[in-house]
């Protein structure tokens, strides 16, 4: 007798369909959650700013390199993390990292001079900087490739709500007179510390490293899924050294990384500045600045999600890319000359949605633009080279605002960088012989 999960016997599509619907539902959204959990970790330094910069008199330079100083470790740590979780397995390991990059995050309470700053942010790079691949790693081993794209996007879609939920939240925490005499921000540090850290306990007891161990699938699904997974893999092409050198040696590689490299420089610069840049306009309730900052997300979720569906649905991927790049370019000149709140937030928020959006068909077109059996060596480039973004954005914003003591300028330099995406976009020519329609609808 069949389960009341199970498909009625009949079609590989039926059995497909259902088994990929369980995964999703068990799988995907703790794995959200915990996304949700780290990024919010990584971005809560924008809203301690308000207070940590001014009670630890931090100029903004050194505030911004701090900030910024994350992804150095990220970057730097990204490859060895990658090859320990392969050793230990996926649970252990991101239970491990989680574990440890709360810790480190509810530590900067502590934080009383730059240096122990700048060490902190550092080590929080290095905990994180295993988990979005780690993750990644993970799902490839579990969904058939038929399903893998989409189920990453939803994963990936963490990252704005993160910051619509975490805002509101931040901003309230800042407002906490709790026993103790500790400042808001060392509250703020402390209490969303401690989710990952829960969480990380649980991650062992809740993820399964292999479908084969899935006590929660039924024994013909496990075959299946187990079966269809082994055949992809085998249909795999094997990289040869060779092959990957003439990867690196390509300038369409280096110039996708430069695109990545300034998308990020002014995505993390704006992200990490923007409570403070709310508060420079007048606004001075903590829990307004939140609820303000979340706004741009809400239109950047949205938007990540219906780009990408209309890059998929035709095919096209580079002006997908232009176009939103130039347009958010515009939209954050404007708020740099924005003089209140309001408009300021109406006009980042296209800005931010520009920016998102640029994501999915960003990483589309790269695969496109070096198609091959070496493309993973040019994508682990164009990652790592562009995840230094993060580093430069906030502290050239917090090194321009320390020398004119205002926003403005550096958020024209990330009106510039936003521009130059698209430009190098422009620049990076698909070879002929890939079918574009035919990419666009995998």
């Amino acid at each position: 007798m069949l389960s009341v999960n199970q498909p009625a016997a009949g079609s590989d599509s039926a059995i497909h369909g259902a088994v990929v619907a369980k995964l999703t539902r068990r799988v995907v959204p703790f794995l959200f959650l915990l996304y949700i959990v780290g990024y919010l970790d990584r971005i809560n330094v924008g809203f301690a700013a308000l207070q940590m910069q001014p009670e630890l008199g931090f100029d903004k330079a050194a505030f911004g390199l701090g900030m910024g100083i994350f992804f150095f470790g990220y970057c730097l740590f990204q490859v060895p993390s990658n090859l320990v979780l392969q050793r230990v397995g996926a649970r252990r390991w991101l239970g491990i990292l989680m574990v440890a990059w709360g810790l480190i995050s509810a530590s900067m309470a502590l934080v009383h001079t730059v240096r122990e700053f700048y060490i902190l942010r550092f080590l929080l790079g290095i905990a994180e900087c295993g988990f979005f691949p780690g993750v990644i790693f993970y799902l490839k081993n579990w969904f058939p490739a038929s399903a893998y794209a989409r189920t990453v996007a939803w994963f990936s879609a963490a990252g704005p709500i993160s910051a619509v939920v975490g805002s509101p939240i931040s901003g309230a925490i800042l407002r906490l007179h709790l026993p103790g005499g500790l400042a808001g921000w060392q509250w703020l540090f402390i209490l969303e510390g401690l989710p990952a850290i829960v969480l990380g306990f649980v991650v062992p007891f809740y993820l399964v490293n292999h479908p084969h161990e899935a006590q929660w699938l039924p024994e013909d699904w496990r075959s299946w899924l187990a079966e269809t997974l082994a055949r992809e893999q085998t249909a795999s092409t094997t990289v040869t050294g060779a092959e990957v050198w003439h990867t690196l040696r390509s300038g369409r590689v280096w110039l996708l990384a430069m695109v990545y490299l300034t998308i990020n420089t002014a995505g993390y610069g704006i992200m990490l500045w923007l409570p403070t840049l709310i508060r420079s306009l007048a606004v001075t309730n903590t829990l307004i600045i939140g609820v303000l900052a979340a706004i741009p997300y809400v239109a950047a979720a949205i938007a990540m999600v219906l780009v990408g569906i209309h890059s998929d649905k035709t095919g096209e991927r580079r002006w997908h890319l232009i176009v939103p790049a130039f347009i958010g370019a515009i939209a954050v000149v404007g708020a740099a000359y924005s003089t209140s709140a309001g408009p300021m937030i109406a006009i980042i928020s296209v800005a931010v949605l520009a920016e998102f959006s640029m994501m999915g068909p960003f990483w589309a077109f790269s695969t496109m633009a070096i198609a091959g059996a070496s493309a993973a060596a040019g994508i682990a480039v164009i990652n790592s080279i562009g995840s230094l973004g993060g580093l430069v954005g906030p502290w050239i914003i917090g090194l321009v605002g320390t020398i004119t003591g205002g926003f403005r300028g550096g958020l024209l330099c990330a009106a510039v960088a936003l521009g130059l995406s698209g430009g190098i976009a422009w620049l990076i020519k698909v070879p002929r012989m890939i079918d574009i329609k035919s990419v666009g609808s995998d």
